[in-house]
C-alpha cells in the first residue's frame, strides 16, 4: 500500500475526495490530517457574520464522504515536516510516514509573527484565521453588543477585511466599525480594480476607513502609527494569512513568503513527492486534485492550464453585492442574488457527494 497524506481540508482536497467517492483506486492508503473534519466555505463567512446564514449553512461535513473515498480522518495539526525521511511530526508528538504528501491547509495567521509587529495582539485581538475558530468566537462578540454599543476595529486591507467590516456593520447597526487599512490603501479594492466603488459602499454603510497602520493593541484601544489611539472594544485581526510555520524547517524550496514553490504540475520543485495548493488567487492555480488523481491511477500528470476569469463579489447590505469581472463592475440586488445562487450550487454539489 502506498500512503498518500492530505494535510488540510481545503478546496483541492475537497475536489479529490469528491471524485474518489465515485471511484477509488487500488493499492493506496489515504489519510486526511486536519483539526476539523469540515470544509468551511470562506465565501459565505461574511454572510454568517452579518447574521444572514447559520454556521451550518457554510460547512461541508467531510466525515460521510471519507469512507466513500476510501480515506480516514486523523485529527491533529503538524509540528514538523521532514521530507528527507518522508515523515510528519504531529503536535501530540506522534510521527506519521508518507509516500506522497499534499498540502492544502489554506492561509493561517502566524500569531507569534503578528505579535512581534503588533504587540498585544495575542492578548486582546480576535484573529480571523483559522476561520473555524473565528466563527466559533463571533457569537460572543454579538452577545457583548446585546446591552451596549461596541467599537469594532477591523485591521486589514484585503477583500475579506472589507467584507467582514461591512458584515459587522450590518449585524450590529448600533455599533461603530472602523477599517484600519494601513498607509498604502485598500489592497483588496485595488486588486479588484474598483477602489472608488468600494470606498463609496463603505462610506454609505458608515464604515470608517483609516489610512493608518495599527502598531499595538491595549485594553479598549488600538495604537496607530501616527501616535493616535483608537477606542476599541473588539479588535479584529484580519490581515492576510501566512504560510504554516513548520514549512520553514522542512527542507522544501520556499518563496519569499514562505510558501512551497511548485512546478506546472503542482509539485514541489525540490521534492516531487510533495504537492501543494497555490495560495495565490490566480487563473493558473495548479489543478492539484487532477494531478493527484493521475498519480493514484498511474497516469502522467497534466500541466496546469489557464482557467476562465472568475467572478469576484463583495457582499454588502441586505442581499446586495458588487460584482467585478475583467474590469467590468456592477452592483445591486441582482448581483447579490447571483452570488447566493452560486454559493448554494457549490454547497449542493459537495453535500450530494
Amino acid at each position: 500500500m502506498r500512503k498518500l497524506v492530505l494535510l488540510g481540508a481545503g478546496q483541492a482536497h475537497l475536489d479529490l475526495l469528491s471524485t474518489l467517492a465515485k471511484k477509488q483506486p487500488a493499492g493506496v492508503q489515504l489519510t486526511l490530517i486536519s483539526s476539523y473534519p469540515l470544509h468551511l466555505y470562506a465565501a459565505r463567512v461574511p454572510g454568517f457574520v452579518a447574521g444572514q446564514h447559520a454556521l451550518e449553512d457554510c460547512l461541508i461535513d467531510l466525515e460521510p464522504m471519507l469512507p466513500k473515498a476510501g480515506a480516514r480522518w486523523l485529527t491533529g495539526s503538524v509540528a514538523a515536516l521532514d521530507v528527507k525521511e518522508s515523515t510528519l511530526q504531529l503536535a501530540d508528538g506522534s510521527t506519521f510516514a508518507f509516500d506522497w504528501l499534499s498540502i492544502d491547509t489554506g492561509a493561517l495567521q502566524n500569531r507569534q509573527q503578528i505579535e512581534a509587529i503588533l504587540p498585544g495582539a495575542r492578548e486582546h485581538g480576535l484573529f480571523v484565521r483559522p476561520l473555524q475558530a473565528f466563527c466559533a468566537l463571533w457569537p460572543k462578540v454579538t452577545e457583548m453588543a446585546t446591552g451596549r454599543s461596541l467599537r469594532i476595529a477591523v485591521m486589514g486591507d484585503d477583500q475579506m477585511s472589507i467584507e467582514l467590516a461591512l458584515a459587522m456593520r450590518q449585524r450590529l447597526p448600533g455599533s461603530s466599525v472602523t477599517l484600519v487599512a494601513g498607509t498604502t490603501g485598500l489592497a483588496g479594492a485595488a486588486a479588484l480594480g474598483h477602489e472608488q466603488r468600494i470606498l463609496k459602499i463603505l462610506k454609505e454603510h458608515r464604515v470608517t476607513v483609516l489610512a493608518e497602520r495599527a502598531v499595538g493593541i491595549e485594553a479598549e484601544q488600538v495604537l496607530l502609527g501616527n501616535g493616535a489611539r483608537l477606542a476599541c472594544d473588539a479588535p479584529v485581526i484580519a490581515c492576510a494569512g501566512q504560510a504554516p510555520a513548520w514549512l520553514a524547517g522542512s527542507a522544501l524550496t520556499l518563496d519569499r513568503h514562505g510558501q512551497v514553490v511548485v512546478d506546472a504540475f503542482g509539485r514541489s520543485v525540490s521534492h516531487p513527492q510533495v504537492f501543494a495548493a497555490s495560495t495565490t488567487p490566480s487563473r493558473t492555480r495548479p489543478a492539484l486534485a487532477e494531478n493527484l488523481l493521475a498519480l493514484l491511477a498511474g497516469s502522467p500528470a497534466r500541466r496546469r492550464q489557464p482557467g476562465p476569469d472568475r467572478l469576484n463579489f463583495v457582499r454588502y447590505g441586505q442581499g446586495r453585492a458588487l460584482l467585478s469581472w475583467r474590469g467590468f463592475s456592477t452592483q445591486g440586488r441582482w448581483a447579490g442574488w447571483l452570488k447566493g445562487w452560486l454559493d448554494r450550487r457549490y454547497l449542493r454539489r459537495y453535500r450530494r457527494d
